[in-house]
């Protein structure tokens, strides 16, 4: 790879937005299966999304449903602090219509577009604005499409689909704490439940998410670079500390308002509702120990709940997109551990065994159900990073997607878009599938790589460790041995060994600077058990036992020179690395923490607590966790080495008072360190001209610290 190549990828990572501007995505399929909606920017470095629609049924024509440029008439984007809180939470860096939701016909969508409200016929294609109160937070049609609720100012409004004039507050904020229709904080960053209200199948009435958040610790968090701004107020639910109060109400169309009942005190935990056609609304509650969870079924008459089953589980319950569901027949759709295994339960029967491990329900039709899942431990033969698309029934399971790769998919009736992601081709392939035949595909506009991973996908260790090894594309046998960048995530929620091309991008730039990279997914990783993820409760440092015996593993088979290795990480990742050289100098000589977690009681109760418990009922396993708390910090028998600590001053989820405080120790101890604050950077690592420049710092501190000419 020549110079110019190597320096122009941090350029283009970072001006493409890690190559996902472009891309189309958040599909909808139409019921009579003639239309697919979605989202996606004109073009590579473009970030403002516009709203296409695929006409299956007319010459297979693309053509823009709505364009943020023209409905804004030029002027600039301007978002309300809730919208960028929303957007945070998302790790949504894209701009324009970022989110959409239609009608049950698919043929109105609403969006939010600079907090004012717009609608899109999209037979027509035809868009405009919705006068109403604003800033306005995700707005939704009724099923019928006469209606769109949205939130503004905390309160749940609806008006007209037309335009008519007949905008109304169905609920109003009682004080400044209260919020209704919106997700609190640890749903939306930890459960994966992003929206507060939902519509009837009926469209005469809503289900709606109260949030009293008045309990939370007040956080303050400033911007040092302005000290004439006021720092920003923020309710932040650290662990073994309150969290908000959630309800819920159904409220009518006509004023009415009935409380939903369940045991609050022991289930605080809203994690998911479903409310769909023939069936009750169904909600998921969880204690907070997230150990034993409910699926109640309300009573849209009275607001009372009955249980329609129990689940509980002696480490915690995984929350998993798509779950629970009403099957057409009025059985209860779960994904649930059982021997070991995660599978697939509709009613009383379970329908997939040790074979798949379930990743989520995408979706449930008459007679099957189309599911996410990877290789289980029991599979014929491993399939390392891959995740396949899997029709599953009474009568067995069926995979949709094929050859090796991401894939995912999005269906209504005979229509199905599949995407997928391989490792031998840049970017995501989208093609659309009729009768399980392939009848259109929708195009991306990405930017091409400069570079692409020279990749293998592999297992360490006496564990089976899936690791991705990346060398330099001018390695040739007999060069030698390189010193070793480990680059994982390493811990919950964040598969970084994948079957795909563009995951591993930053990974093989790095390599090309020289390096020998090693990404593996050890216990706690997602996507091949609920043992291996469940291993690490309490006990966080497993994570870093099992990067080091896939390091060691994989070093008889590539030329990984252990008298230079090193670890770079974000966020989980971050407090791997710093972990690493603190604890284990004997095999890390240098390492790069970005936005690490370090005193381990600073971060959320929903998070934490599923792993560690309340630190005032265990402050001993809060203590062998955290980094600032660790004994060999002072310990003179582990050497100093090089870290370098890398946070963003405005992050609102791993506050840069990790950084500090860890900061602070390695002071007190002696050990010498760098920290480099971002300013005006959140917890989503950041885009543009930091981003470039961080990249090759990060490189630079690695050849200093690892003596490399």
């Amino acid at each position: 790879m020549t110079s110019r190549q190597q320096l122009s990828f941090p350029r283009q990572y970072a001006r493409t937005q890690r190559y996902t501007l472009g891309v189309p995505r958040a599909f909808t399929v139409s019921p009579d299966g003639s239309r697919v909606v979605f989202l996606r920017s004109p073009s590579g470095t473009d970030r403002a999304n516009r709203l296409w629609v695929l006409d299956l049924d007319d010459g297979l024509r693309e053509r823009v449903a709505a364009e943020p440029e023209a409905l804004l008439g030029g002027a600039e984007e301007e978002l309300s602090p809730e919208e960028r809180a929303r957007r945070e939470r998302s790790r949504e860096g894209a701009g324009g219509i970022v989110g959409y939701a239609v009608d049950g016909a698919v043929e109105l969508a609403a969006f939010a577009l600079s907090g004012r409200l717009f609608v899109a016929e999209l037979r027509a294609g035809t868009a405009r604005e919705l006068r109403v109160p604003g800033p306005v937070i995700d707005p939704r049609p009724s099923p019928d499409g006469r209606y769109v609720a949205y939130v503004s100012g905390g309160a749940l409004r609806v008006t007209g689909a037309g335009g008519e004039g007949d905008d109304r507050a169905l609920a109003e904020p009682e004080n400044e704490h209260v919020t209704y229709g919106l997700a609190e904080f640890v749903a939306a960053e930890e459960m994966g439940r992003s929206r507060g209200f939902w519509w009837a199948p009926e469209s005469d009435r809503l289900l709606v998410a109260r949030a009293d958040d008045s309990p939370v610790q007040r956080w303050w968090i400033s911007d040092p670079a302005h000290p004439d701004r006021e720092p920003v107020k923020v309710a932040y639910p650290a662990a073994g500390t309150a969290d908000a109060e959630v309800s819920l109400c159904l409220l009518g169309l006509d004023g009415t308002r009935t409380e939903v009942e369940w045991d609050r005190t022991r289930y605080p935990y809203l994690a998911r509702v479903h409310w769909s056609s023939g069936g009750a609304p169904l909600l998921l509650v969880q204690a907070r120990d997230q150990r034993t969870q409910l699926y109640l079924a309300v009573d849209t008459a009275t607001g009372t709940t009955r249980t329609v089953h129990v689940d509980e589980d002696p480490d915690w319950l995984e929350l998993l997109g798509g779950v629970p569901a009403w099957a057409p027949d009025g059985r209860l759709v779960r994904i649930a551990d059982e021997g070991g295994a995660r599978v697939l339960a509709v009613g009383d029967r379970t329908l997939t065994g040790a074979q798949l491990h379930l990743r989520g329900v995408l979706d449930v039709g008459e007679n099957d159900v189309l599911v996410s899942a990877s290789a289980g431990e029991e599979a014929a033969e491993a399939e390392i990073g891959e995740i396949h698309v899997y029709r599953v029934n009474e009568l067995g399971v069926e995979r949709v997607s094929e050859g090796p790769g991401i894939h995912s998919a999005v269906r209504s009736g005979a229509v199905t878009v599949l995407a997928s992601a391989r490792p031998g081709e840049p970017g995501t392939t989208v093609r659309v599938l009729r009768d399980g035949k392939p009848v259109a595909e929708v195009a991306s506009y990405a930017e091409k790589p400069v570079l692409s991973p020279r990749l293998t996908l592999t297992e360490s260790g006496p564990r089976r460790i899936p690791c991705a090894v990346l060398l330099p594309r001018g390695y040739r046998e007999g060069d030698g041995p390189l010193p070793v960048l480990l680059d994982p995530y390493g811990g919950p929620h964040g598969q970084r060994v994948v079957a795909a091309h563009n995951p591993h991008l930053t990974s093989q730039w790095f390599a090309e600077q020289g390096f020998a990279v090693v990404v593996a997914d050890g216990r706690g990783a997602p996507g091949r058990s609920p043992g291996w993820e469940k291993a690490i409760k309490e006990r966080f440092t497993l994570t870093l036992d099992d990067q080091i015996e896939a390091l060691h593993g994989l070093a008889d088979r590539f030329p990984l020179d252990l008298d230079r290795v090193a670890m770079r990480g974000w966020s989980f990742g971050g407090y791997l690395a710093a972990m690493a050289v603190l604890r284990r100098p004997d095999v890390f000589h240098a390492a790069v923490a970005g936005a690490p977690m370090s005193d381990l009681r600073l971060y959320d109760t929903h998070y934490m607590e599923r792993y560690l418990g309340l630190p005032e009922e265990a402050p001993e396993v809060y203590a062998a966790n955290s980094l600032i708390t660790d004994d060999g910090l002072s310990a003179p028998e582990n050497p100093a080495r090089p870290l370098m600590i890398i946070h963003g001053l405005a992050d609102d989820n791993v506050v840069a008072a990790h950084t500090l405080k860890l900061s602070s120790a390695l002071l007190a101890a002696g050990r010498p360190h760098e920290v480099l604050p971002l300013t005006g950077v959140t917890h989503m690592t950041p885009q543009e001209q930091v981003a470039e420049n961080l990249l090759l710092l990060q490189v630079d501190f690695l050849k200093r610290a690892l003596d490399l000419a």
